[in-house]
């Protein structure tokens, strides 16, 4: 009997009136959005592909960079949308509704996480090691000149 009264409750609370509408609105602008950035893409692998013809490395290596880019913004769209979402469905008092966009965002988020992660490696490459030093050093037991010349 409370486990009813419990479910009337929450289902008898009215979402605001903007509620569904700016969910709806959101939505759609995410979808479109993520169209977009995957049409981004799909053009950048178009150029990688006709590059591969012409052996330019540096065409290829600046291709390469925005093609990470391009996934990076991908993976923020992809899982902020739905958090976004979320949160102005929770605003709205659409609570399931808050709940089916945290779990697809989270979805997402394992999804992205290792394409994200390389795409990331590739904008921001690590530090070269540093130089070997270039002074002669003389080494015990040896005669007094340096290795090499």
């Amino acid at each position: 009997m409370c486990l009813a009264a419990s479910l009337a409750r929450m289902t008898s609370t009215a979402a605001r009136p903007w509620a569904p509408a700016a969910v709806a609105l959101l939505t759609m602008v995410w979808v479109a959005g993520l169209l977009a950035l995957l049409w981004w893409l799909f053009g950048i692998g178009m150029e990688r592909w006709a590059n591969s013809y012409d052996n330019d490395r540096a065409q290829a290596a600046e291709l390469a960079r925005q093609s990470s880019q391009a996934l990076l913004i991908l993976a923020a769209v992809a899982v902020g949308g739905p958090i976004l979402i979320a949160i102005v469905a929770r605003a709205g008092e659409l609570a399931r509704t808050g709940v089916v966009y945290i779990v697809l965002a989270i979805v997402l988020g394992l999804l992205a996480l290792p394409v994200a992660a390389q795409a990331y490696r590739t904008v921001t490459p690590p530090s070269p090691p540093p130089a070997a030093p270039d002074v002669c050093q003389e080494r015990s037991g040896d005669d007094t000149r340096c290795p090499g010349g």
